[in-house]
């Protein structure tokens, strides 16, 4: 069993594998007259060639605990996914590189600290939600033609250990 204590999440650790959004690293400018600040281009959506963009909420109603052993990984061929937090719940972030099954030597842990969400790059594998409290998250991915979510067994495979 491969046994990971996640690390903080920060954007040059996170970069292979998508990008960290975080309003306290985004520049910005007033906008509305200065009543408003603008805090501009925070991800690169990717919907794929012929997909379009989805604008969700997903609503986590069972939080997860530490330790965790994860039973899936999932990946996103098609298009990325992003997930942002709104009312600023820390959740776990497990990756590894794109590939046609997920290389579980290549495994990186972090955790958000719940004002930072995360824009998952196409193909990068990932642990579906997974809050340390319910919450709801704005996501946003593809829609469109063809499987963008492809999932595999864990199960038994994996620990995320404390911080």
């Amino acid at each position: 069993m491969i046994r990971l204590t996640p690390q903080p999440l920060t954007a040059a650790a996170f970069a292979p594998f998508g990008e960290v959004i975080d309003e306290q690293a985004a520049s910005g400018f007033a906008i509305n007259g200065g009543t408003s600040l603008r805090l501009n281009d925070l991800a690169r959506l990717d919907p794929g060639e012929d997909g379009r963009v989805l604008f969700n909420l997903f609503v986590c109603r069972q939080s997860i605990s530490l330790p965790h052993q994860p039973a899936v990984m999932e990946c996103h061929p098609l298009g990325s996914q992003a997930f942002l937090p709104r009312h600023f719940a820390r959740f776990l972030v497990l990756v590894a590189p794109p590939a046609p099954q997920p290389d579980l030597s290549q495994l990186h842990c972090f955790l958000s600290d719940g004002r930072q969400g995360v824009n998952y790059a196409r193909g990068v594998w990932h642990l579906p939600l997974s809050s340390l409290e319910p919450e709801t998250f704005v996501v946003v991915d593809r829609g469109g033609s063809g499987n963008n979510c492809h999932e595999v067994s864990v199960a038994g495979q994996i620990k995320v250990l404390e911080q």
